[in-house]
């Protein structure tokens, strides 16, 4: 019965054209979902209608546009042999007798298994909704099968499709599984094996031209694609093998810069982060940003440092290494979104109070004040939360009280901002005013002045209200003080 579909579809191939094909279709669809559904000649036609439209895309009856010899042709070819290559490393969702001939628009273009729950793109194409569903979440947004931008992400349900696949596993006994809600990122393409498969060739090929673009594409496809992340990720090797050649990368700042950014990117999934933390990637990140690469490779390694930090033990391994040091220098002369990066990475690293006491003793206090204190700074924000988290340490509130910090924070709660940094210049304020008494005066003078501090109590965030209060505290008691040393 398959072999006449088949025939019957070459043969209306050979007479109409696929809009005519695309429309029957839809017509039959239709009325498989509105009006007879369970009719049988139904299905069967639109069976044919399919396998027309499935000659005309393969080109494989005469007189067919991408017939036999044709570029096109040969290309689907390439990919069908390809596709048989690599289909034993994907497990189908449906459990089928070897000897079994499954229809091939069962198979969904991205999984390359039968569709549990196909959907209709708004191309027209349809595809296992899973599968479509982290193509477009990871951003894309055009049709994997013919690139078509799309007009719209809805996925429409294929009641055709699914239910002819439906009686077919019915009629052949095959078991069905049932739709599920897998992690996004377990779920991993045909096309995702294939294309990694032949990276992890070329990542060990003795040739440096096909190491080279092996890990340039290994950057873009990490960069779109959340499931290959993890992937990349599976295979015991892959990462030390890109790390082996970032390790020997040189005066190659071209190739350097991929693979640090390919370790960003791969830092990203979370079951990576132990496994680049484990390895040697963080001193190759810290020796990145030493090394006097592009400006974009110490910003990335800056901004994978900051992804890998996340987890408290690459905390500890990412100070004792000695990263505090260039992410500062990176802070202080770095393009503005280097600064960025930078400034993340400092402040999660400080979480860990080891930590602070390395960021304070690398400069970080003085690095945040002349932030605070330029006026083309575009990371004011970050060195204003990054200080007050520093400021709980005493070294920092001193280093802030000598630096010139204090009448930078005053100017800052008398003239206003966005409440978060009013919040974090009055946390620092009152750290200093904690440790550093000499500074309480010169408070003292604004508070008489402009009433910024009694402004501030009255009026903000709660922790910025019970700062301003503390420091209000802390004035009257050495104005009333017979020791007022001020």
């Amino acid at each position: 019965m398959a072999k006449s579909g088949a025939a019957e579809g070459a043969a209306l191939a050979e007479r109409r054209t696929a809009e005519e094909l695309k429309k029957e279709l839809r017509r039959l669809m239709k009325t498989i979902v509105e009006e007879d559904e369970g009719r049988a000649e139904t299905y069967e036609d639109a069976d044919r209608v399919i396998a027309a439209l499935r000659e005309l895309r393969t080109g494989s009856g005469a007189g067919i546009p991408g017939g036999k010899g044709s570029p096109s042709d040969q290309k689907v070819k390439y990919q069908q042999r390809s596709e048989k290559k690599a289909t034993g490393a994907i497990e189908s969702p449906v459990s089928t007798p070897a000897s079994l001939s499954v229809p091939k628009h069962f198979f969904c273009p991205l999984s390359s298994a039968i569709m549990r729950d196909p959907v209709v793109l708004a191309t027209g194409e349809t595809y296992d909704r899973a599968y479509i569903q982290e193509w477009l979440s990871s951003g894309n947004r055009t049709c994997p099968q013919t690139q078509q931008v799309l007009s719209n992400t809805i996925l429409t349900p294929n009641h055709l499709v699914r239910n002819m696949i439906s009686q077919w596993c019915a009629d052949h006994g095959v078991d069905l599984r049932p739709p599920e809600n897998p992690d996004t990122e377990g779920l991993i393409t045909f096309s995702e094996r294939r294309a990694f498969s032949t990276l992890l060739t070329d990542l060990s090929s003795p040739s440096s031209i096909d190491r080279k673009q092996a890990v340039k594409s290994l950057r873009q496809l990490t960069k779109r694609s959340r499931s290959f992340r993890a992937l990349v990720g599976e295979d015991s090797t892959a990462i030390s093998q890109l790390l082996s050649i970032l390790s020997a990368a040189g005066d190659d700042l071209e190739l350097r810069e991929d693979a640090v950014t390919a370790l960003l990117n791969l830092s990203i999934h979370d079951a990576n982060k132990k496994r680049i933390g484990e390895s040697n990637g963080v001193s190759l990140l810290i020796q990145s940003m030493n090394s006097g690469g592009t400006m974009n490779t110490q910003g990335n390694a800056a901004a994978a440092l900051f992804t890998l930090s996340a987890l408290d033990s690459n905390k500890v391994k990412i100070g004792e290494l000695g990263a505090m040091s260039p992410l500062i220098d990176l802070f202080e002369t770095g393009s503005p979104a280097a600064k960025k990066d930078a400034a993340s990475a400092i402040f999660n690293l400080c979480m860990l109070n080891e930590n602070k006491v390395r960021a304070v003793k690398a400069g970080a206090v003085d690095a945040c004040i002349a932030e605070i204190a330029s006026s083309s700074s575009t990371i004011i924000d970050e060195s204003l939360a990054l200080l007050a988290l520093l400021s709980g340490y005493q070294e920092a509130a001193e280093e802030v009280a000598d630096g010139g910090g204090v009448p930078l924070l005053l100017k800052i709660l008398r003239e206003g901002g966005s409440a978060k940094n009013v919040e974090n210049a009055v946390v620092v304020l009152y750290a200093v005013c904690s440790n550093v008494r000499r500074k309480l005066k010169e408070v003292g003078e604004e508070e008489t002045m402009n009433g910024t501090i009694s402004k501030l109590a009255s009026g903000g965030t709660s922790r910025a209200m019970r700062k301003a209060a503390g420091i209000l505290d802390k004035l009257k008691r050495v104005m009333h003080s017979t020791h007022y040393s001020c």
